[in-house]
């Protein structure tokens, strides 16, 4: 991966204009169509396979007039009116005709309706006209909504106070306020100090910033599409902003702390991009991974939200590994700290060891006493989760909803006139297919239900037209997301078998509300699972980067800690209402998919931390073998930039607290808390501490262990020396070069061999079967060299050898015998198509004909649909590396074995000479005695000819002139 990213820094910096126009190409497009297309943020809280779900679902089949979307016009008479008298009552009867006229609207019924119930307060001063929509609540559209709104101006008219509640009108708008700016602005002063030029803190600015743009873009044509709540975005730019500043940083650090220390822009930009990128690479892919997870829970409206932050985060990883070094190509050696400077004092400093930078300090106070520091943070960290154990989940009211808002007035109006209970009815379905005396029983299954503890009020059952199927509205006696209310649902369910006994009629509890339990219960069911699975991630994938047992554990525990904490100190701040007045909250439920959101999100973030904090110290102390040292080296070198990222995560995060929407508020709090609890207490304190407790035991790793995992390689290792081989291959020069090459296995080795073949020139290699055959599959790329250095055609092996397959041909030679029917043009085409582009889906006809042109030229005549088995050797062997010559490769290498025989050696050498072009370097091996199948490349007598014995001690290498022969 670290070549990979290498190779895409650099073209992103030698390309500058293109990938920065390619992505305001994206930008415009995904942003544009987005508001072309149209679509509309909706709130759908369905979630398959619960009881709730399955009775709502029943009930839009046998009652559809009671399925669908509701809502309520809530009315309120002047202080000392009642809305029974005139013309109060006239305007309510007048706007219920209206509102059932409307298009989309199943019924309206009057609070003076026989049906309606128990429709108008205690002292007579409210009412509310039900109103029963056809569709669900996602289709129901902004014109039907305005159309049922409209209709307030005959109350009004008549002195009425009218406000709209109900499920369609949840605020559904995607905004930002001044307060989310204020967290960019924080975070550009963060930068400006962390680099100490505007030039360099408005990169990662920019690159967020396009991140974000393309990342909303793609959710707004979504939405189009699917249903896509008001969260899904907001909780998009939120992460995609703060992610998409931190990666830029990371790697924006990297380049010019290298450029400090005299690297050149570009190779510093490429390398920048190969190993703090790759960091990003990895750490961004964790968050990626456990915002998928969320799919497992199988909540449709939260796999839409995990899948927008995605989104996100992938895009943002996008900008940093492309946008960011191309804007690094553009301001070029200008990012360079001043000589003297600040920035690049520190980068001296921290390489010749001179002053001691705030995080060196920091570092050594904590390894004064790691015992004291790492109960320190334990118990702070016990202490802030402790309110987690009263955490109460529920999905968003109206109630959380700002003062201000509609929806809230009209919630209050509800509760100030009926109760709490009257803004969460519970809809009770009743099964009346087995009972005789339908009416009779639904009063009897009423006076049941009225008599549980909790219950306000219980209206007349009403079957369906086929009486089938009947209703029953329940009114709690307290809020939709209080505790009681819960327990309300589950007495009803518990009361049901009974019920079905005594009367022979099912019942099952839905309605909104109850669909609201049902998702926090899900959701608090899923949440041990869910962190278990992340905590089993995080450990398996810090062993892979580590290569360590140790270090997985203690990051795994403390991301435990501060992802509790995090919860804990939001049930203080949400729940029981501290500081609620100075955030601009309302205290109540905790979000249902909060803590599972938090924990996917701060995962990522706290194996972004990991990583950079403790691939300095692994890298230190596999050079120095010194673990407290190694320590000390690699938190002075990351301190500085993760304290800036946590700053900068927090800030961007907090900035969405004081007047972002209701839902968005609590999760951007337990982002920042969490972020905060992380970084500065576990990263920059626990982990230290722990790290030099352990000593060498914090690196050790079982050797079976060690064998199964991959080497990913985050410190960019593997990348020095392959640039180290690289500027080897290249002063080398020619097609094939080898420095103390090693060949075969290592406890079977072929060499060592030092050897240069010149572009065009012959590489005869010799030997036993099995030795020349691995010598020429390590030249074709298809096995990896024991030891030394070699290259093909400048591409280091085994580091670069994707390059060399691309551009190597390996052909391997029949024999006497040559089983199957396949003609000459098949096997020339199939050969063609390898070298076909990918986007052709047929070989292209004049490929194939120039390769058979290529074989009459040389004297070869045979005829194209010609079985390859009725040839005679020399021409069989032709049509293979013909074929082979069709892949137009660079290096030819060619196993002839006894595919030749020997009285045609000669015959076989001239022809080769014939088929080759003077650009191919050719590779033969075989036994000795085809030295005389050697072609003499005759248009190139000046080349070197190398040959190869892999019997001889040490695989020896000698030249001979061509010409010589």
């Amino acid at each position: 991966m670290a070549l990979l990213l290498h190779r895409l820094g650099r073209f992103s910096y030698r390309r500058a204009w293109l990938v920065i126009v390619g992505w305001v190409v994206v930008l415009g497009a995904l942003v544009g169509g987005g508001f072309g297309l149209g679509g509309q943020l909706q709130e759908s809280y369905a979630i398959p396979g619960t009881e709730s779900q399955d009775a709502l679902d029943t009930l839009e089949a046998v009652f559809p007039q009671t399925a669908g979307a509701s809502a309520n016009a809530i009315v309120q008479a002047p202080e000392g009116g009642i809305v029974e008298s005139e013309p109060y009552r006239s305007a309510i009867e007048e706007m219920a005709d209206e509102l059932e006229g409307l298009e989309g609207v199943a019924s309206a019924t009057s609070p003076f309706d026989e049906y309606a119930g128990n429709a108008v307060s205690g002292d007579g001063r409210t009412a509310y006209i039900q109103v029963q929509f056809d569709g669900q609540v996602t289709d129901v559209t902004e014109a039907q909504i305005e159309a049922v709104t409209d209709t307030a101006t005959i109350g009004e008219e008549a002195g009425l106070l009218v406000a709209f509640g109900g499920d369609v009108f949840q605020e559904t708008e995607f905004g930002l306020t001044i307060t989310e700016a204020f967290g960019v602005i924080f975070a550009a002063v963060v930068l400006v100090v962390t680099f100490g030029s505007l030039l360099a803190a408005g990169m990662p600015l920019l690159s967020a910033l396009v991140g974000v743009g393309v990342s909303f873009g793609g959710i707004s044509i979504a939405a189009a599409f699917t249903t896509v709540s008001s969260t899904a975005p907001m909780l998009a730019v939120m992460i995609g902003l703060a992610v998409g500043i931190d990666y830029s940083l990371f790697i924006l650090s990297r380049h010019r702390t290298q450029l400090a220390r005299g690297a050149d822009p570009e190779d510093s930009a490429a390398e920048s991009v190969a190993t703090a990128g790759g960091a990003v690479v990895f750490a961004g892919l964790t968050v990626i991974i456990a915002l998928l997870g969320l799919l497992v829970v199988g909540i449709p409206f939260l796999s839409v939200m995990g899948l927008s932050a995605a989104l996100a985060v992938l895009v943002a990883v996008l900008c940093a590994v492309t946008l960011l070094p191309a804007v690094m190509g553009l301001a070029r050696g200008r990012l360079a700290p001043k000589p003297g400077g600040r920035t690049a004092r520190r980068a001296i400093a921290a390489d010749e060891g001179g002053s001691r930078p705030m995080g060196r300090r920091w570092v050594d106070a904590v390894l004064k006493a790691p015992v004291v520091a790492a109960l320190a943070v334990v118990g702070v960290l016990g202490v802030a989760a402790a309110p987690a154990l009263s955490l109460d989940l529920n999905l968003p009211t109206s109630g959380s909803e700002p003062e201000t808002s509609p929806v809230r007035e009209a919630y209050d109006l509800m509760e100030d006139g009926f109760g709490p209970g009257y803004n969460g009815p519970l809809v009770i379905t009743v099964d009346i297919t087995q009972t005789t005396d339908v009416f009779d029983d639904l009063d009897a299954i009423g006076a049941r239900l009225e008599r549980l503890d909790g219950v306000e009020y219980v209206a007349d059952g009403i079957p369906n037209e086929t009486v089938d199927t009947a209703i029953i509205r329940v009114i709690p006696e307290t809020a939709p997301d209080d505790p009681a209310t819960k327990a309300l649902v589950e007495s009803i369910r518990e009361l049901g078998p009974e019920i079905e006994a005594d009367y022979g009629t099912p019942i099952a509890v839905t309605g909104y509300t109850a669909v609201s339990i049902d998702i926090s219960n899900r959701l608090s069911d899923a949440l041990i699972p869910f962190a278990l699975i992340v905590v089993g991630l995080s450990v398996l994938l810090l062993m892979v980067v580590f290569r360590s047992v140790f270090v997985p554990l203690t990051a795994a525990l403390g991301f435990l800690l501060s992802a509790f904490a995090a919860i804990g100190a939001t049930v203080a701040i949400f729940q029981w209402g501290w500081f609620a007045d100075l955030l601009h909250i309302e205290p109540g439920p905790i979000l249902s998919f909060l803590p599972i959101i938090l924990m996917a999100v701060l995962f990522g973030l706290a194996m972004d931390y990991q990583v950079f904090l403790v691939s300095g110290m692994r890298e230190e102390y596999v050079r120095t073998g010194r673990p407290r040292q190694s320590v000390v080296h690699g938190f002075q070198h990351a301190a500085r930039v993760v304290t800036a990222a946590a700053l900068i995560m927090f800030f961007v995060f907090f900035a969405f607290v004081p007047e972002g929407s209701g839902v968005i508020k609590g999760i951007a709090f337990a982002l920042a808390v969490g972020v905060a609890f992380d970084a500065f207490l576990v990263r920059m304190t626990l982990v230290p501490a722990a790290m030099a407790l352990a000593g060498r035991a914090a690196w050790w790793l079982p050797a079976p262990l060690a064998r199964l995992l991959p080497d990913v390689d985050i410190e960019g290792e593997g990348l020095r020396l392959h640039l180290d081989d690289a500027s080897w291959a290249a002063r080398d020069g020619g097609a094939i070069g080898a420095s103390a090459a090693v060949f075969g296995l290592a406890d079977e080795p072929i060499g060592p061999i030092d050897l240069h073949v010149a572009e065009g020139g012959v590489l005869h290699v010799t030997g036993t079967p099995g030795s020349r055959r691995i010598v020429g599959a390590t030249l074709a790329g298809r096995l990896d060299p024991v030891d030394g250095r070699l290259h093909v055609l400048g591409a280091p092996l085994p580091s670069d050898a994707s390059r060399v397959l691309r551009r190597v041909a390996l052909v391997d030679l029949p024999g006497a015998a040559v089983d199957g029917d396949r003609t000459v043009r098949e096997v020339v085409a199939e050969r063609a198509e390898a070298a076909a582009p990918w986007w052709r889906l047929t070989t292209p006809r004049s490929a194939v004909d120039r390769a058979l042109d290529r074989l009459h030229g040389a004297g070869v005549e045979l005829h194209p649909d010609a079985p390859l088995a009725s040839l005679d050797p020399v021409a069989r062997a032709a049509v293979q590396v013909t074929a082979a010559l069709a892949e137009r490769p660079a290096v030819l290498v060619v196993e002839q074995d006894d595919a030749v025989p020997a009285a045609r050696h000669a015959e076989w050498a001239e022809l080769l000479d014939r088929l080759l072009p003077v650009d191919v370097t050719l590779v033969l091996t075989g036994p000795a005695d085809t030295a005389d199948a050697v072609p003499t490349r005759r248009a190139r007598r000046d080349l070197d000819l190398f040959s190869i014995d892999t019997d001889a001690p040490g695989a020896s290498a000698h030249d001979r002139k061509a010409g010589l022969r």
